[in-house]
């Protein structure tokens, strides 16, 4: 029997991926624009690199064993990566990078975006022991889409206030109209990204809510979050 093929190139952005974790974890930490603009860049590469390994291992029969655990591991680092010092620098940073109407980002709403994420695994592992693949839902693709924007809107606005300190691009018109844009922005999709965040896990309960009474729900073959 040959041997599985490890370094496919879905596998080789994926570990990618994973490597690039750490790098936009730091980056914000470190004081100027410039680190945040390439910690911004970096996530912007990586979010995109999650939109097609998993679509290029399918196009190029390239799924392997290896990739499935992989992909899901990278996730939920580039997750935790980016929303340790999302919730660090608005805490404890909070008068130069607030976001409008939050102020900061609440311990209960990162802990709900990782809980849903560990949740999921679990749930996935339980069904996958009973011969159940759970697809993914339409909502829960959108929370991801939603969830990424305010990640890297909010890295993006670090950058942007370190830059109006800076240069005080925020003097004049457009540097106020953008700011205010772009705070919203942030402050709307974190708002969204939670509402998704419960409802997208209500739907997933719902109707795979058999495998905890022992039945065998109906589901499709898929992945995804």
């Amino acid at each position: 029997m040959a041997a599985e093929r490890v370094w496919t190139l879905p596998n080789i952005l994926t570990l990618a991926r994973i490597a690039l974790s750490p790098v936009i974890a730091l980056l914000p930490f470190i004081e100027g624009w410039t680190p945040k603009l390439i910690a911004f860049v970096v996530f912007l590469a990586a979010a995109i690199s999650d939109i097609y390994d998993g679509r290029l291992a399918r196009e190029r029969k390239e799924i392997t064993d290896l990739g499935k655990i992989l992909d899901p591991l990278a996730d939920k680092l580039l997750l935790f990566a980016t929303l340790v010092p999302i919730y660090w620098i608005t805490h404890y940073r909070m008068r130069t990078y607030e976001i409008p109407w939050w102020g900061s980002v609440p311990l209960w709403v990162a802990l709900l975006l990782v809980g849903r994420e560990v949740l999921m695994t679990v749930l996935r592992q339980v069904a996958k022991r009973r011969g159940v693949v759970i697809a993914a839902a339409g909502a829960g693709k959108l929370k991801t889409i939603v969830q990424d924007i305010f990640i890297g809107a909010t890295i993006a606005w670090f950058a942007w206030k370190d830059l109006t300190a800076t240069f005080g691009w925020h003097r004049g018109w457009l540097g106020e109209l953008w700011d205010r844009f772009h705070g919203i922005v942030v402050a709307v999709t974190l708002a969204t990204a939670v509402l998704l965040t419960v409802y997208s896990l209500g739907v997933y309960l719902y109707r795979y809510r058999r495998l905890f009474a022992g039945g065998q729900p109906h589901g499709a073959p898929g992945d995804g979050t």
